[in-house]
């Protein structure tokens, strides 16, 4: 089993953290009780399935007398065979106030005689035993989430971050762009195989429709550029967090130029990326 204790001043990321170890497969628990610590850790070595590895947030709602305690509590899970390790996030001062005036969040320790800055301060005193325990210390003052995502993968040698799906995604603009784009490339300009009254009931997943499409050069130079900018630009989406790429096409109908765009698209991504799917929002079943 690997036990990550996640902790820190309020503000500082332990949330953004917990959900880093999360997508790596950890078990996730936030301010847990120092007190349920070991009997969590007995309970899942005593068990009958496969270990898992736990990463849990350790804060100041626990009792201070319980906090002192931690340094034992984790001597006694390395003792059963545990690995542990402790993250310490930490900001400056100025940054954390900052961000609990965006948030409008209330510190735990913030009351009618103590306000947010001698919050803080306290707080420093009542983690220092974490502190000093720490295998892992970040400042994430001037750190963006990606960021904080990277290091932590890659001080606790987490799995890399799965490939992210792709989805192309085909639609009408006469029912307005899907709100979850990542990418929105617009048709419009391509011939439209609308106006031929043999086409008009087919779609852009029939051959006849392909086709008359594919007589255009304009057309395999749309896909082409569409291609080529999604090839360029999608390494640099990949390496931060996303889980998902949408890249919407969008014709005036959803029907017929965005499908057949989508649906190639696909096929053309497939070759080199794990993750691909297609859906066409506003074609008939």
């Amino acid at each position: 089993m690997h036990l990550v204790i996640v902790t820190g001043r309020s503000g500082s990321g332990k949330s953004s953290a917990l959900n880093v170890l999360e997508d790596a497969g950890y078990v996730c628990i936030d301010n847990l009780p120092v007190n349920f610590l070991l009997d969590l850790i007995d309970r899942e070595l005593a068990g009958s399935q496969s270990v898992r590895n736990f990463a849990i947030a350790i804060d100041v709602r626990n009792p201070s007398r319980d906090l002192e305690t931690i340094g034992e509590r984790l001597e006694a899970a390395e003792s059963r065979g545990v690995r542990v390790d402790v993250i310490f996030l930490d900001a400056d001062t100025p940054t954390l106030i900052r961000r609990f005036s965006e948030t409008r969040r209330k510190h735990p320790l913030t009351g009618a005689s103590t306000d947010l800055r001698s919050a803080l301060q306290e707080e420093s005193s009542l983690l220092k035993a974490l502190h000093d325990l720490a295998s892992l210390t970040v400042d994430t003052s001037r750190l963006s989430p990606d960021e904080l995502h990277h290091l932590i993968g890659k001080s606790m040698s987490l799995e890399p971050h799965r490939e992210p799906l792709l989805l192309f995604q085909s639609f009408g603009f006469k029912k307005g762009v899907p709100p979850d784009a990542d990418f929105v490339f617009d048709v419009r300009c391509l011939p439209n195989p609308h106006w031929d009254a043999e086409l008009r009931k087919l779609s852009g997943k029939d051959q006849a429709v392909a086709d008359y499409l594919e007589k255009t050069d304009l057309v395999a130079e749309m896909i082409q550029s569409i291609d080529s900018f999604l090839q360029q630009w999608l390494p640099a989406f990949e390496t931060g967090s996303r889980n998902y790429i949408t890249v919407a096409i969008g014709c005036t109908g959803g029907r017929h130029r965005s499908v057949y765009v989508a649906e190639t698209l696909q096929k053309r991504f497939t070759r080199d990326f794990a993750n691909v799917q297609v859906r066409h929002r506003d074609l008939s079943p």
